[in-house]
């Protein structure tokens, strides 16, 4: 064996290759420390923000995983490795990637925009792709809620992130808004008095300051009945309790009072030829 010829042949190689081979170490093992500390440095980031913490592994994976692609992509291209064939197969390979789980990364988009801003919160009440219950869970791609029927129901977020959404539970007050009517004949200034007074009897309508005075205006002379528009103002975990209560109470109290709750009627003659 010519061992001269192969010993030159090593040389070569080393001169020719050493420096990038040290260099491509340095750069793999500083540019993975530096990926570290972006890491962490984002982590911190996410901490002060409060971001929700389901949602923190999936973007540190994915921003340390895109950082470590950039890294590979380097080292080999100071090796002398030819990149641009393995890159174009790369982007070819994601589009494709992307255009088959288009549906699945619009719904892991609009999660992430969701756990970010957080437009809603669990225990919250809201109305939204024509369902409305309780946020049960905020997943990274879907929503469970809870009907007030038990019934559980899972919205994409995709469609839920891009689309309207009514939070009844975002404020600390809501307006609770009846109708009552009363007949032709009845005194309009006793059915305010009675439903002035029922409103300041109870205890969880607000009352200034905290909140406007309860409302009570004719808003309305119907076919068969003198309609007033009632308005109060309650706590949002008080809404649904306030109205059903107000509408039992209205319907008692008008009758003791001597006021009349009018329904449509329609008077039929008769005529004999």
């Amino acid at each position: 064996m010519n061992w001269d010829k192969y010993y030159d042949q090593g040389i070569d190689l080393i001169i020719n290759y050493g420096p990038k081979l040290v260099g491509a170490i340095l750069v793999w093992v500083i540019g993975g420390l530096v990926i570290k500390l972006l890491v962490k440095s984002l982590e911190k980031v996410l901490e002060k923000r409060s971001i929700d913490a389901s949602l923190k592994p999936f973007l540190k994976g994915i921003i340390g995983a895109l950082l470590k692609v950039m890294l590979v992509i380097s080292v080999l291209g100071m090796l002398g490795i030819e990149m641009t064939s393995f890159v174009a197969i790369l982007g070819a390979a994601g589009l494709a990637v992307g255009m088959a789980l288009s549906g699945t990364l619009q719904n892991f988009a609009g999660g992430v925009m969701i756990l970010i801003f957080k437009p809603f919160k669990n225990g919250d009440v809201i109305e939204a792709q024509g369902h409305i219950g309780s946020v049960s869970e905020i997943q990274i791609f879907n929503t469970i809620l809870k009907t007030p029927d038990n019934k559980t129901i899972i919205i994409p977020n995709g469609g839920l992130s891009n689309s309207s959404m009514i939070n009844y539970s975002s404020e600390e007050n809501r307006r609770v808004d009846w109708t009552f009517g009363i007949g032709y004949g009845d005194q309009t200034k006793d059915a305010k008095e009675v439903l002035l007074r029922l409103m300041n009897e109870d205890d969880r309508i607000l009352k200034a300051p905290n909140a406007d005075a309860p409302f009570v205006a004719v808003s309305e002379l119907a076919d068969s009945s003198v309609n007033f528009a009632v308005r109060a103002w309650v706590k949002s975990p008080d809404y649904w309790a306030v109205f059903f209560d107000m509408n039992e109470k209205v319907y008692n109290t008008f009758d003791k009072e001597g006021l009349n709750i009018p329904y449509p009627q329609m008077d039929v003659h008769l005529h004999k030829k």
